[in-house]
C-alpha cells in the first residue's frame, strides 16, 4: 500500500487518506472512504484539485472488510455487528446480557500489528443497545496472510467474547440474624432491592430466618423450591469460613462450595456455592451500602446462568479494589 497525492479527477476507486471538511467544519468525506465518481464532484465543489489517496495492493484486505471478518468470528451470543467509519466494527448487545471475555486470547490478538479489540470488562452487565466491543484495524489495509492467521487463531481458541443473555432473572433472598431474621430484613431490604433493580430484577422473593444451621438450611430449601436464578444470603454476621453456620447450612442442603474469600474490596468474605445450576452467594457486609462490591461483580454471570469457578473469582484481584 502506497499513499500519493493525485488529481481529483483520477481518484475514482482509490481510498481517501484524510478526512475532508467543508468550511465551517462539516465533514464531507471520511478517511478510508472509497472514492466514487459522485465523490469526485463533491471534492471539486469544495475547491479541491488534488487529493491524498492510496489503493490496495496484491495480498492486502481493506480495513472495513478486515474488521468485519474479525468481528464475525470473535463473539457469540446476543450481539450484532455494526460497521463504523475508519476501519471499525462495533459489537452491540441485542438484549440484556452478561459479557464474558477471554482475557488471554484478547491480549494475544492485541499484540499483533494490524488489529486491536477493546471490550467491556469480564462479567460486566450490558443492556440492549449497549456497545460491548470495538474492533479497529491499522489504517486502510491489513495483510491478507496476517488476517487469515488471526481469524484461524480465534476460530481455534475462541470466542473472545460471549454475550450470555439474561432472560427472566429471578433472585431469592434469605435474610438472617442470630436473634431475629426480620432485623436483617429491616436493615438490608432497601439496599438489596436497589442493587437488584440495576440488573432488571424486580420484587425478589424473600424470607427471614434466625441464623441457626437448621433454620438457614430450611430457609434455603424453601427458596430453592421457587427455582430462582440465584440466591443471596443477607446476613448480619461476618462468618469466618464455610464451617460457620451459613456454610454448614449450604453444605447440608447439597451445595458444593466453590469459593471462600475473594480478592475484592468490599466483599472479601464472599462465600459462593452451587446447588445444581443455582448459585448461592453469601456476601457479609455487602448489603449495608449501595456502593459497588463483589455481589455486583458476580450477579451478571449468575443471572446469565453461568457457573463461576473459584479460579475466575481468584482472577478478580486485578481491579478488585472497588473503593
Amino acid at each position: 500500500m502506497r499513499a500519493q497525492t493525485i488529481d481529483v479527477r483520477q481518484s475514482t476507486g482509490r481510498i481517501l487518506c484524510c478526512t475532508v471538511f467543508r468550511t465551517g467544519g462539516r465533514k464531507v468525506l471520511s478517511k478510508g472512504h472509497l472514492i466514487s465518481e459522485q465523490d469526485v464532484g463533491l471534492l471539486e465543489d469544495e475547491g479541491m484539485r488534488q487529493v491524498w489517496v492510496t489503493e490496495l495492493e496484491a495480498g492486502e484486505v481493506g480495513e472495513d472488510e478486515a474488521v468485519l471478518q474479525i468481528a464475525s468470528v470473535m463473539s457469540c451470543g446476543t450481539v450484532e455487528i455494526r460497521s463504523a467509519a475508519g476501519g471499525r466494527a462495533n459489537l452491540v448487545a441485542t438484549e440484556p446480557c452478561c459479557v464474558l471475555v477471554d482475557d488471554e486470547l484478547l491480549k494475544q490478538i492485541n499484540c499483533t500489528a494490524s488489529t486491536v479489540i477493546a471490550t467491556t470488562l469480564n462479567f460486566s452487565f450490558a443492556r440492549a443497545g449497549q456497545r460491548v466491543a470495538t474492533v479497529k484495524s491499522a489504517p486502510f489495509a491489513v495483510a491478507q496472510s496476517e488476517l487469515e492467521a488471526l481469524v484461524s487463531m480465534i476460530r481455534e481458541r475462541g470466542p473472545i467474547l460471549q454475550a450470555r443473555p439474561i432472560r427472566r432473572p429471578a433472585v431469592a433472598v434469605l435474610y438472617s440474624d442470630p436473634v431475629a431474621g426480620d432485623r436483617a430484613r429491616q436493615l438490608f431490604e432497601n439496599v438489596v432491592r436497589h442493587r437488584l433493580e440495576r440488573f432488571g430484577v424486580l420484587d425478589p422473593y424473600s424470607i427471614s430466618v434466625v441464623e441457626e444451621e437448621e433454620s438457614v438450611a430450611n430457609g434455603l430449601r424453601h427458596l430453592l423450591g421457587s427455582r430462582p436464578t440465584a440466591i443471596l444470603i443477607a446476613s448480619t454476621t461476618a462468618p469466618a469460613g464455610p464451617e460457620d453456620v451459613v456454610g454448614r447450612a449450604m453444605s447440608r442442603i447439597g451445595c458444593s462450595i466453590e469459593r471462600f474469600l475473594a480478592p475484592v474490596e468490599p466483599g472479601n468474605l464472599l462465600l459462593l456455592g452451587f446447588n445444581e445450576e443455582i448459585g448461592v452467594v453469601s456476601g457479609p457486609g455487602c448489603f449495608r451500602s449501595t456502593r459497588a462490591n463483589v455481589v455486583d461483580l458476580l450477579l451478571p454471570p449468575l443471572l446469565a446462568r453461568y457457573r463461576i469457578s473459584g479460579w475466575e473469582i481468584g482472577s478478580l484481584g486485578h481491579g478488585g479494589l472497588l473503593c
